[in-house]
């Protein structure tokens, strides 16, 4: 509205018949008075709303009485403060929710948002003050020399008149209030009390004056483009009819901007001057019990302010004519039984809330170079005094609100600020209704504050929007892009804070829920994906298979496990406790969506047992097992030379432990690694054996220019059993389903899937190639089909026809006994001399034999299969994944 600067200015062009836009900027929402000396903290609190907010009513009443009449005003107050009073209750419920300090509504909203909220609704509060201090500065000069400039219709002329003259005035004025702001808010304090005796002393004279002053006209000087023009308004005392002709809207031009009056501009131009609710909670770090203080001071003052409003509108209506009302802003000051105290009352408000802004704007800095959001950018703004006043982050203020006052037009900035200002409020109201819907058990508020809901929340958001928007598109515009562009600048660019992500607690309370319904009784093939537990031994040895798996899980759920073989008994602590931060930056580094899963155990077979049955939640639960191949081969640290580490020149995450030598023996015995494999059957859960993935260079592979694209190779035939050499069984189907997602992920779209068809001499090929190319279209698979001779193979001695194994059955044929070396030798040559070569392939993962004697048989035969192919992955899978149907 016209609180402060703004009606000085306009008092000042009334009486000159200037061009001064009324709509001013929020009165005094940086205040800073209350020291942790004050007697009373609850007074001082009150004190500071009241110095500018009672400058409001003063100030716009009779400009909103004049135009829209008492019924209208009054609706407009209710609505006003009722917007208000939502974020009033928000600022309530957080001021009492824990100890607050420096910093108002960015402490606040950073400790409830983060960092990212917290951060960029900082700056936009800081440069909210700013401008605020600025626009009082400058609304001030201008009443001041429009009252005694050498250009002045009436009073004294002793002060030049010039851009530059002004702009000295504004920085001896900016001097002034930064020398009292440099001493200390106990000084400030003092001054404020003194500033608000003399506003209170000149809302009693005009509440008086309404009953003392004797019925006058008042000459009105008005301007027209061929000079001046004189009209006269009345006061005529509390008359019935006065107030009969101002019940009803009045809507004209307002003389100061040759603008048409509204519904929407008046109220604009009121509710401006309502948005000094700040004023309490910006003294957090000044008041010795903030959260007792605030909540009581706040109220009081927005409900004193309220009837404040509303008694000057009655008394306006009932004693002074609307042409008065609609045409002499001033009229106050003329109807004053002591005219000049009005003047020095408005001139002092002015001042008070300049430095009430820049102390505010100073406080934030301070709070916002303390929080460390934005490096070493404010880092100077930490230093205090001795006392404890951060005097760098005063200086800076100041030379940000100098940098501001070389602008000179307050109309212009008066629209930024009180969108600032909404803007912060409305992310005031957000923050506690953040708070309230995460329903975490340390938000709650005294027993002494208890009116507030998530309702009133949601009104408050709308209330400040909406104003926003009425008030200036342009400016609200403005401010949610500049907005959105902190935040995500501060997202990732601010280091990570300790104050708690209320994202997560918001996260936590919506997922609950929809894991409950997430019901695996309802579970069907339709809507099966892989739900991954990748066992790691250290992570060093596995980065590439841990971003390989990673592409393979399609949005599924990916566990990263790990077994730590020692026994809790006989240790003081958890030893997986400190090991967890390093896991997780882990994850966050190698940019893969992945929990991570630890346990303790007495061997790793026990281990994979516990992570198989415990990871998870509800319908989330791993079904396919994925371990790196059991061999000899010598581990290589692949996390030194991947792409996450080398393109950022970052240091590998510490805290695990150097690779395995060559010469030591491993954690588990070849019996023990089948032992797994067999378990994870036993469970119903798929297999993937993946070997020699380290070698896989994905970057390389995929973005290569060369033409052909990548290859996928897929064998989904058993080839330690040519005997039942079958294409469309569980395992199988499996296998085509496994490579088919791999080929889905985004990284992997450019490579091509080639699927090899084994045919024997004297077979139909054709027949056999068409049926599976029948099953891949119904399967919607897109892939080549390729004939492998299989008679170069020597087919195992004594191979006996077995009975087909049932589907779903859990069964292990002794299929080692019946294949030699020299077979499986000869099988890996076959795969071997296809070409091109591939970037990865794809190899049917035969069970364990029954007999547990024949494991590392086993073991060495997939070992002679798999020897020197490269990126492989051995696929066993028990459940059904594919479908044809809808």
């Amino acid at each position: 509205g016209m609180p402060g600067a703004a009606f000085a200015s306009c008092f000042a062009a009334s009486k000159r018949g200037g061009t001064v836009n009324p709509t001013g900027s929020p009165s005094a929402p940086g205040a800073h008075a209350g020291a942790r000396g004050i007697l009373c903290p609850v007074l001082g609190v009150v004190r500071a709303q009241l110095t500018g907010m009672l400058t409001s009513p003063i100030s716009s009443a009779g400009f909103v009485v004049g135009h829209a009449g008492l019924y209208q005003a009054l609706a407009m107050f209710a609505v006003a403060y009722f917007i208000i009073g939502m974020t009033v209750l928000s600022v309530c419920a957080i001021a009492t929710n824990g100890a607050l300090d420096a910093g108002g509504a960015y402490y606040m909203i950073s400790r409830a948002l983060g960092p990212e909220f917290g951060g960029s609704i900082g700056i936009m509060f800081f440069l909210a003050n700013v401008c605020g201090s600025a626009l009082y500065v400058l609304g001030l000069v201008e009443a001041v020399v429009d009252s005694f400039g050498q250009k002045a219709g009436t009073g004294v002329h002793v002060l030049p008149q010039s851009y530059w003259y002004e702009l000295l005035y504004g920085t001896v004025l900016l001097a002034l209030c930064l020398l009292v702001c440099l001493v200390g808010a106990s000084i400030y304090a003092k001054a404020t009390f003194l500033i608000f005796l003399i506003v209170a002393g000149v809302l009693g004279t005009i509440l008086v004056s309404f009953f003392a002053t004797r019925p006058i006209g008042v000459p009105i000087r008005l301007p027209r483009f061929n000079g001046s023009e004189i009209e006269n308004g009345s006061f005529t005392g509390f008359s019935l009819a006065t107030l009969r002709d101002n019940l009803g809207g009045g809507y004209a031009v307002d003389y100061t901007t040759g603008q048409m009056m509204s519904f929407s501009s008046v109220f604009a131009v009121m509710f401006n001057g309502c948005t000094g609710i700040m004023a309490g909670s910006n003294m957090s770090g000044d008041l010795k019990r903030p959260s007792y203080s605030i909540p009581r001071g706040t109220i009081s003052a927005v409900l004193f302010t309220y009837l404040v409003y509303n008694l000057l509108a009655f008394l306006m209506c009932a004693t002074c004519n609307r042409t008065l009302l609609q045409k002499d802003y001033g009229f106050l000051r003329d109807i004053s039984i002591f005219p000049p105290l009005v003047t020095v009352g408005i001139y002092a408000a002015t001042l008070s809330a300049a430095m009430s802004n820049l102390i505010g704007a100073s406080r934030i800095l301070y709070a916002l170079a303390r929080d460390d959001l934005f490096g070493r950018a404010l880092a100077l703004a930490k230093k205090t005094s001795a006392s404890g006043n951060p005097v760098m982050a005063v200086i800076l203020s100041w030379l940000v609100v100098q940098l501001v006052l070389f602008s000179g037009k307050l109309n212009t900035i008066a629209g930024v600020v009180t969108t600032f200002f909404l803007l912060v409020y409305a992310t005031v109201n957000l923050a506690c209704l953040a708070l309230e819907w995460a329903s975490a058990p340390n938000f709650r508020y005294l027993p002494t504050f208890r009116y507030f809901t998530w309702h009133t929340c949601l009104l408050g958001i709308a209330g400040c929007c909406v104003m926003m928007f009425l008030i200036s598109p342009v400016s609200a515009s403005a401010s949610l892009g500049f907005l959105l562009i902190l935040l995500l600048a501060l997202h990732y660019l601010s280091p990570s804070s300790t104050w708690g992500y209320i994202s997560q607690a918001l996260i936590f309370h919506q997922v609950s829920p929809y894991l409950l319904m997430l019901d695996v009784r309802k579970d069907h093939v339709k809507f099966w994906r892989p739900q991954m537990l990748l066992m790691v031994q250290n992570p060093r040895g596995s980065a590439r298979l841990i971003d390989f798996v990673n592409d393979l899980k399609k949005s599924g759920l990916y566990v990263l496990g790990h077994v730590e073989l020692q026994d809790l008994d006989t240790l003081p602590s958890d030893p997986l406790q400190p090991q967890q931060d390093s896991w997780l930056s882990l994850v966050d580094k190698l940019n893969v969506k992945a929990f991570v899963s630890l346990t303790l155990a007495p061997s790793v077979r026990h281990g994979v047992r516990q992570l198989l049955f415990t990871s998870g939640l509800g319908g989330m639960r791993p079904n396919t097992l994925v371990l790196g191949f059991y061999d000899d081969e010598a581990p290589q640290d692949g996390l030194a030379r991947h792409p996450a580490f080398t393109s950022a020149r970052e240091e590998v995450p510490l805290g695990f432990p150097p690779l395995r030598a060559p010469a030591t023996p491993k954690l588990l015995s070849p019996r023990e690694y089948v032992g797994i494999v067999a378990d994870a059957l036993k469970m119903l859960r798929n297999v993937l054996l993946a070997r020699q993935l380290e070698s896989l260079d994905k970057a390389w592979e995929l973005r290569r220019a060369a033409s052909p694209p990548p290859t996928i190779h897929v064998w989904p035939v058993n080839l330690l059993r040519p005997d039942s050499a079958r294409y469309a069984d569980t395992c199988s189907l499996f296998l085509l389903q496994m490579a088919c997602v791999l080929n889905m992920a985004r990284a992997w779209r450019r490579a091509r899937l080639r699927l090899f068809l084994c045919v024997e001499a004297g077979a139909m090929p054709h027949a056999q190639e068409e049926k599976l190319r029948q099953l891949l279209k119904d399967l919607r698979i897109q892939a080549q089909i390729q004939l492998v001779p299989w008679d170069a193979v020597t087919p195992p001695a004594g191979a006996a026809e077995e009975e087909e194994e049932e589907e779903g059955a859990v069964n292990f044929p002794a299929n080692t006994t019946q294949v030699s070396d020299e077979y499986v030798c000869a099988a890996n040559k076959l795969v071997l001399e296809q070409s091109p070569a591939p970037a990865v392939r794809f190899l049917y993962l035969p069970r364990p034999p029954a007999d547990t004697s024949l494991y590392p048989l086993y073991l060495h035969q997939l070992e002679l299969l798999t020897r020197g192919l490269g990126p492989t992955v051995l696929v066993h899978g028990v459940s059904a994944v594919t479908s044809t149907q809808l």
